[in-house]
């Protein structure tokens, strides 16, 4: 077979990602070649792909959904915010620059519909099918003259629609059709039916429902998915979407030792890449949770500060709310505090930033031998190396470069004590490693905490797709879905006024 589809959103966090990962996956199982795309990604959670290139990390997961290596081609721009009021365009996997939303919006993503589409097509190319996820909503009718992520390609490609509703958030049915009535007939021809997300109890409750909808749009509901608890990885920022909160929802194995062991991360301001904990939240026996204030690092064994898209306004946020005299407690008693890639630099002795803040000379907290300068260009990286004598492979997206100046070599950063600082992301995926960290982690908090000897955290993520697949299998009428992505959209599909203003 060959085709493709666009899977929207009623609204941001429908569960666009997961669908379209789901997708993916049952597609792949069929035998079928396919690949996912979105064709512009909003997020700080990013990726490094073997070519060395940034795209995000949703895009990435259902790249391994679809059990192909993910390219820059399946997310041409990503945009990464520093403020709510700009973000850094990365095109192709590489930054181009910095800009506000209404620059973005009043000219430079017009330009870039050309290369998003060229994309999308040399996929087509490649694989037999593809399958878009959109972003946000798309009936933006604020957006919609500049948009290459919805209805934008959409029509341009002739692709089918099929629109995601979250029901356990409330009034999907007003969603579906007011997403409907909102667009230009020459958008709503594409606009082939529905997908209920996070239904809970008796579906048969819902038909009603589903045939009055059809009945005043003309466009079917082509499956009702239930609730599943923990499917939502590596979506966007949301912080409840990834894998620690699977855990924490899910039956979990109990501790192999005594203890548990209780990690807490800071919650800095433009908090990025928070999926490296995941891997952490998945061992049996080890609680993870965010914190904001200095008296939750008190109970907690392990403290970690993580990426973040802005690491001079985290050291004034740490500063602020007391965490950064509480992290220097926590050191002087040797008990552990690990910073990675923002957090690595924000540990440091000083920074020197003319790139990301401007802010020039700043005093880090002083808790390694570290001096950070921040370069125009930012490295993207797919290391690969060892630490406590096991393998680990992680990747790197920062402009700062560290200096080390002292210390226990400790991937690329250093060791002091009981405080570790690396710039790379996703090493704690690394099982060997992860277990090594977490016994010298236990040791220096003393807490009669075992790893399990055989959490696999790769095969983890593929239970996970596994069960996004079946969810479209056992929920979807998967015989109407592949005429939909072979044929394309239904011919005669009624307008539903008043359409775009």
């Amino acid at each position: 077979m060959r085709g493709g589809l666009l899977v929207a959103g009623t609204t941001s966090d429908a569960g666009k990602s997961v669908v379209t990962a789901g997708i993916c996956r049952w597609l792949v199982r069929q035998g079928v070649k396919v690949a996912p795309f979105k064709g512009q990604n909003m997020s700080l959670n990013s990726f490094v792909t073997r070519e060395g290139a940034e795209i995000g990390r949703a895009q990435a997961m259902q790249a391994q959904a679809a059990r192909v290596e993910p390219t820059a081609l399946m997310n041409p721009v990503l945009l990464k915010p520093g403020s709510d009021r700009s973000s850094q365009v990365v095109l192709m996997g590489r930054p181009v620059g910095e800009l506000s939303a209404r620059g973005y919006h009043g000219g430079r993503q017009r330009e870039l519909f050309e290369p998003v589409m060229a994309c999308l097509e040399e996929l087509r190319g490649t694989y037999d099918v593809v399958i878009c996820e959109g972003a946000g909503s798309p009936a933006e009718i604020n957006l919609r003259r500049t948009d290459i992520v919805n209805m934008g390609i959409a029509r341009a490609a002739r692709l089918p629609v099929l629109v995601v509703g979250d029901i356990d958030r409330g009034g999907v049915f007003a969603q579906f059709f007011g997403t409907t009535a909102l667009l230009a007939p020459e958008d709503q021809e594409l606009i082939a039916g529905y997908l209920v997300n996070k239904f809970r109890g008796d579906v048969t409750l819902l038909e009603p429902g589903l045939d009055m909808l059809l009945g005043l749009t003309g466009r079917r509901t082509f499956g009702v998915l239930p609730y599943a608890h923990g499917l939502g990885i590596d979506e966007e920022d949301g912080l409840r979407v990834s894998m620690r909160g699977a855990v924490r929802e899910s039956v979990v194995a109990p501790p192999v030792g005594e203890d548990v062991l209780r990690v807490a991360v800071c919650a800095v301001p433009l908090m990025s890449n928070f999926t490296d904990v995941d891997a952490l939240a998945a061992e049996p026996g080890v609680v993870v949770r965010f914190v904001d204030r200095a008296e939750e690092l008190v109970d907690a064994d392990l403290v970690i500060v993580p990426g973040t898209r802005g690491t001079v306004k985290a050291l004034a946020w740490l500063r602020e709310r007391g965490l950064a005299d509480a992290l220097a407690r926590r050191a002087a008693e040797g008990r552990p505090v690990l910073g990675v890639c923002g957090g690595f630099q924000a540990l440091g002795i000083r920074i020197e930033d003319e790139v990301e803040s401007k802010a020039g000379a700043v005093d880090g907290l002083g808790l390694l031998p570290v001096r950070v300068r921040f370069a125009v260009d930012k490295t993207l990286a797919r290391p690969v190396g060892e630490a406590l004598g096991e393998r680990v492979e992680g990747y790197e997206i920062h402009h700062g470069v560290a200096e080390v100046l002292g210390g226990e070599p400790f991937l690329d950063g250093c060791r002091v004590g009981a405080v570790w600082g690396t710039h790379w992301h996703g090493s704690l995926e690394s099982d060997g490693f992860r277990r090594a960290f977490l016994r010298e982690v236990a040791a220096a908090a003393g807490r009669r905490f075992v790893p399990a000897p055989d959490t696999s955290f790769g095969a983890l993520r593929e239970e996970q797709l596994d069960r996004l697949g079946d969810l479209i299998e056992e929920h979807a009428d998967t015989d109407a879905l592949l005429r939909l992505i072979e044929s394309g959209p239904p011919a005669g599909l009624p307008f539903i006024p008043p359409g775009a203003p």
